[in-house]
């Protein structure tokens, strides 16, 4: 199986956070000095504030348990879970298979992870071109959900866009994931990113779209993106982002992050319309 890397280490994928719009907003990766005050506090006041709510969850659980114990009947933490919306649930079962974990090694001792999914009958893989990059142009290895793995041809790469398409042999039997249409994201809705974040293969994370057409830098320019509050990790680079019908609406490629401290639930899709227009383009030069 993939190895595990960075568990627990926190930090974000391999991603400059978006630039400072003219007008000051946006800023998340604020250089050291020239504000860093105003900054911490920012920050000391959020974690005080997460303090006061870890405090208030677990006084709720202790009086809860006492409840339970006391009375025989379950105390209010029993029922505190919300049901899993069972389209989600199904989602899920459909994508989880169809998602592979990208291994880059370099001959220079540089190596990267990261995700992919199959976008036709033809075995191309879709992923992230950083990916490629930070691995040191070495060789791409793709592991299955089944633990199979096999060497992948690098097709071709658009670094522009952050993608990349690979292909594997007809062996690996991979089934293409359905693609969700053009225009019909819509901002609230629920999503999964699938993907392996920290070299964890399978991992499944819930949010919904939080903005659509999200002007951020991707790869080496500056592109409309899907926004989603879900979890997105190291190694979850090159994912689906799907839709509660189990339909790609993007791929996922970075996350916004503060003093890179890893997922802060601002997290960035390439839009599936133009994953699909740049794959198309590399399939037709590349076979």
């Amino acid at each position: 199986m993939a190895v595990q890397t960075g568990l627990g280490e926190p930090r974000g994928p391999w991603f400059v956070s978006p630039e400072l719009d003219p007008d000051g907003r946006a800023r998340w990766d604020v250089p050291d000095g020239g504000g860093g005050g105003h900054r911490r506090g920012w920050r000391g006041r959020l974690l005080a504030a997460a303090g006061v709510v870890a405090l208030s969850t677990l006084s709720g659980a202790a009086a809860g348990a006492w409840v339970a114990d006391q009375t025989g009947t379950p105390g209010p933490t029993a029922a505190s879970a919300a049901p899993v919306p069972a389209e989600l649930v199904t989602a899920a079962e459909r994508t989880v298979p169809g998602v592979v974990s990208v291994m880059v090694g370099g001959g220079s001792g540089a190596s990267a992870t990261g995700s992919g999914f199959a976008i036709d009958d033809q075995q191309h893989l879709i992923t992230n071109d950083h990916i490629l990059a930070k691995g040191g142009g070495g060789g791409v290895t793709v592991e299955l959900p089944d633990g199979r793995r096999f060497p992948a041809e690098v097709v071709g790469r658009e670094p522009d866009s952050d993608l990349a398409v690979l292909k594997v042999p007809p062996a690996a039997r991979l089934s293409p994931l359905p693609l969700a249409k053009p225009g019909s994201t819509r901002v609230g809705e629920p999503v999964l990113a699938v993907g392996s974040p920290l070299g964890l293969a399978g991992t499944v994370t819930a949010g919904i779209v939080s903005a659509l057409d999200r002007q951020v830098r991707l790869g080496t320019s500056r592109h409309r993106a899907v926004q989603t509050d879900a979890s997105i990790n190291p190694g979850n680079s090159g994912g689906p982002l799907v839709n509660a019908r189990g339909e790609v609406v993007g791929v996922n490629t970075a996350i916004a992050t503060i003093d890179s401290s890893g997922s802060i639930g601002i997290g960035f899709a390439i839009p599936i319309d133009q994953v699909q227009q740049t794959a198309d383009t590399i399939i037709g030069k590349g076979g």
